[in-house]
């Protein structure tokens, strides 16, 4: 990454909610719980997609690479923010805090585009059905999930790269508990409208247009689903959207919130907030509501545990 010599600050302060006082320990173990149960259910998909063959389909392919990368997504963040709970110096070094912000923002924008893939899998798969083995063929899967992360990479290479580059000669205190786009850019001591205007084209570069693509992509579902007779066919073709739709709700909701907006709009308090549900609760929605919900998902769990000689009942 490219640094500017002027830059005199050599760490950051992450405040991070040290405002809140003994309250933090009560955060430690509740963030801490919450970290094992994403780390475990995200595991536990990537293994049952890799152990049961009738899993290895597109559609939970590229599950498993999103859940892959909602782990290292966690890594990024929470270790650090659970240690400085715990501590009275919550340091970060100029380098350190570059670097979190580059690898969180790389996993994050490959997730909303992982995302946008998940929706078109999901059209081929109830629109064109002839064509569906065609459309995501293998090649074409692994194609797509290069693609997604590549472009993640370059995309948070370009924003880390306008954040970091700007001087850095007085105020070190972050108001975040971790380095983000916004608290961290408002304390740089120079003009940062052009920065600020190439990240935000940036943010709807990847934001809306992937989300007016699942958009459309629904429209034709919908438009699809409704032709079918059968009750219980439209049902069958909706509950395979369900999930996928609400992942995308919460992810997309609060990512355009805090990053489509100038930083002169960043509100540290109800930011945090939203931050808190995009990189905690959308990690733990992944495995729960979008794998562990699924039938499928269930009898694959049930035959890997059936295979260890431990009993279990599919919910």
């Amino acid at each position: 990454l490219s640094m500017a010599n002027s830059s005199f600050v050599t760490e950051f302060l992450l405040l991070g909610f040290s405002s809140l006082g003994e309250l933090q320990l009560v955060l430690f173990v509740a963030f801490l719980s919450l970290y094992l149960i994403i780390l475990s259910g995200n595991i536990t998909i990537i293994s049952v997609i890799r152990l049961d063959h009738s899993l290895h389909t597109p559609m939970y392919f590229f599950l498993g690479i999103l859940s892959t990368s909602e782990i290292f997504y966690t890594i990024v963040i929470l270790p650090k923010m659970l240690i400085n709970l715990l501590s009275v110096l919550r340091t970060l070094s100029f380098i350190s805090c570059a670097t979190q912000m580059f690898f969180f923002l790389g996993f994050a924008v490959s997730n909303c585009l992982l995302l946008g893939v998940m929706g078109y899998d999901r059209y081929a798969a109830i629109c064109q059905p002839l064509h569906y083995a065609l459309l995501m063929s293998w090649r074409v899967c692994g194609q797509l999930a290069a693609a997604c992360i590549v472009s993640g990479f370059l995309i948070s290479l370009v924003g880390t790269t306008l954040v970091f580059s700007l001087p850095f000669c007085g105020p070190n205190k972050v108001n975040h508990y971790f380095c983000d786009i916004s608290p961290v850019i408002r304390l740089a001591c120079a003009e940062t409208y052009v920065n600020e205007l190439i990240i935000f084209t940036c943010g709807v570069l990847v934001l809306v247009v992937p989300l007016i693509f699942i958009c459309i992509s629904y429209s034709f579902i919908v438009h699809t689903i409704m032709k079918i007779p059968s009750a219980e066919g439209k049902r069958k073709a909706f509950s395979t959207c369900a999930s996928h739709l609400i992942v995308v709700i919460v992810h997309y909701g609060c990512a355009s919130f805090v990053y489509l907006r100038p930083s002169s709009k960043y509100t540290s308090g109800k930011d945090r907030l939203v931050t808190v549900t995009y990189t905690i609760i959308t990690p733990l929605l992944n495995p729960m509501v979008y794998s562990l919900r699924n039938k499928d998902v269930q009898l694959a769990i049930q035959k890997v545990i059936g295979k260890t000689g431990f009993s279990f009942k599919t919910l």
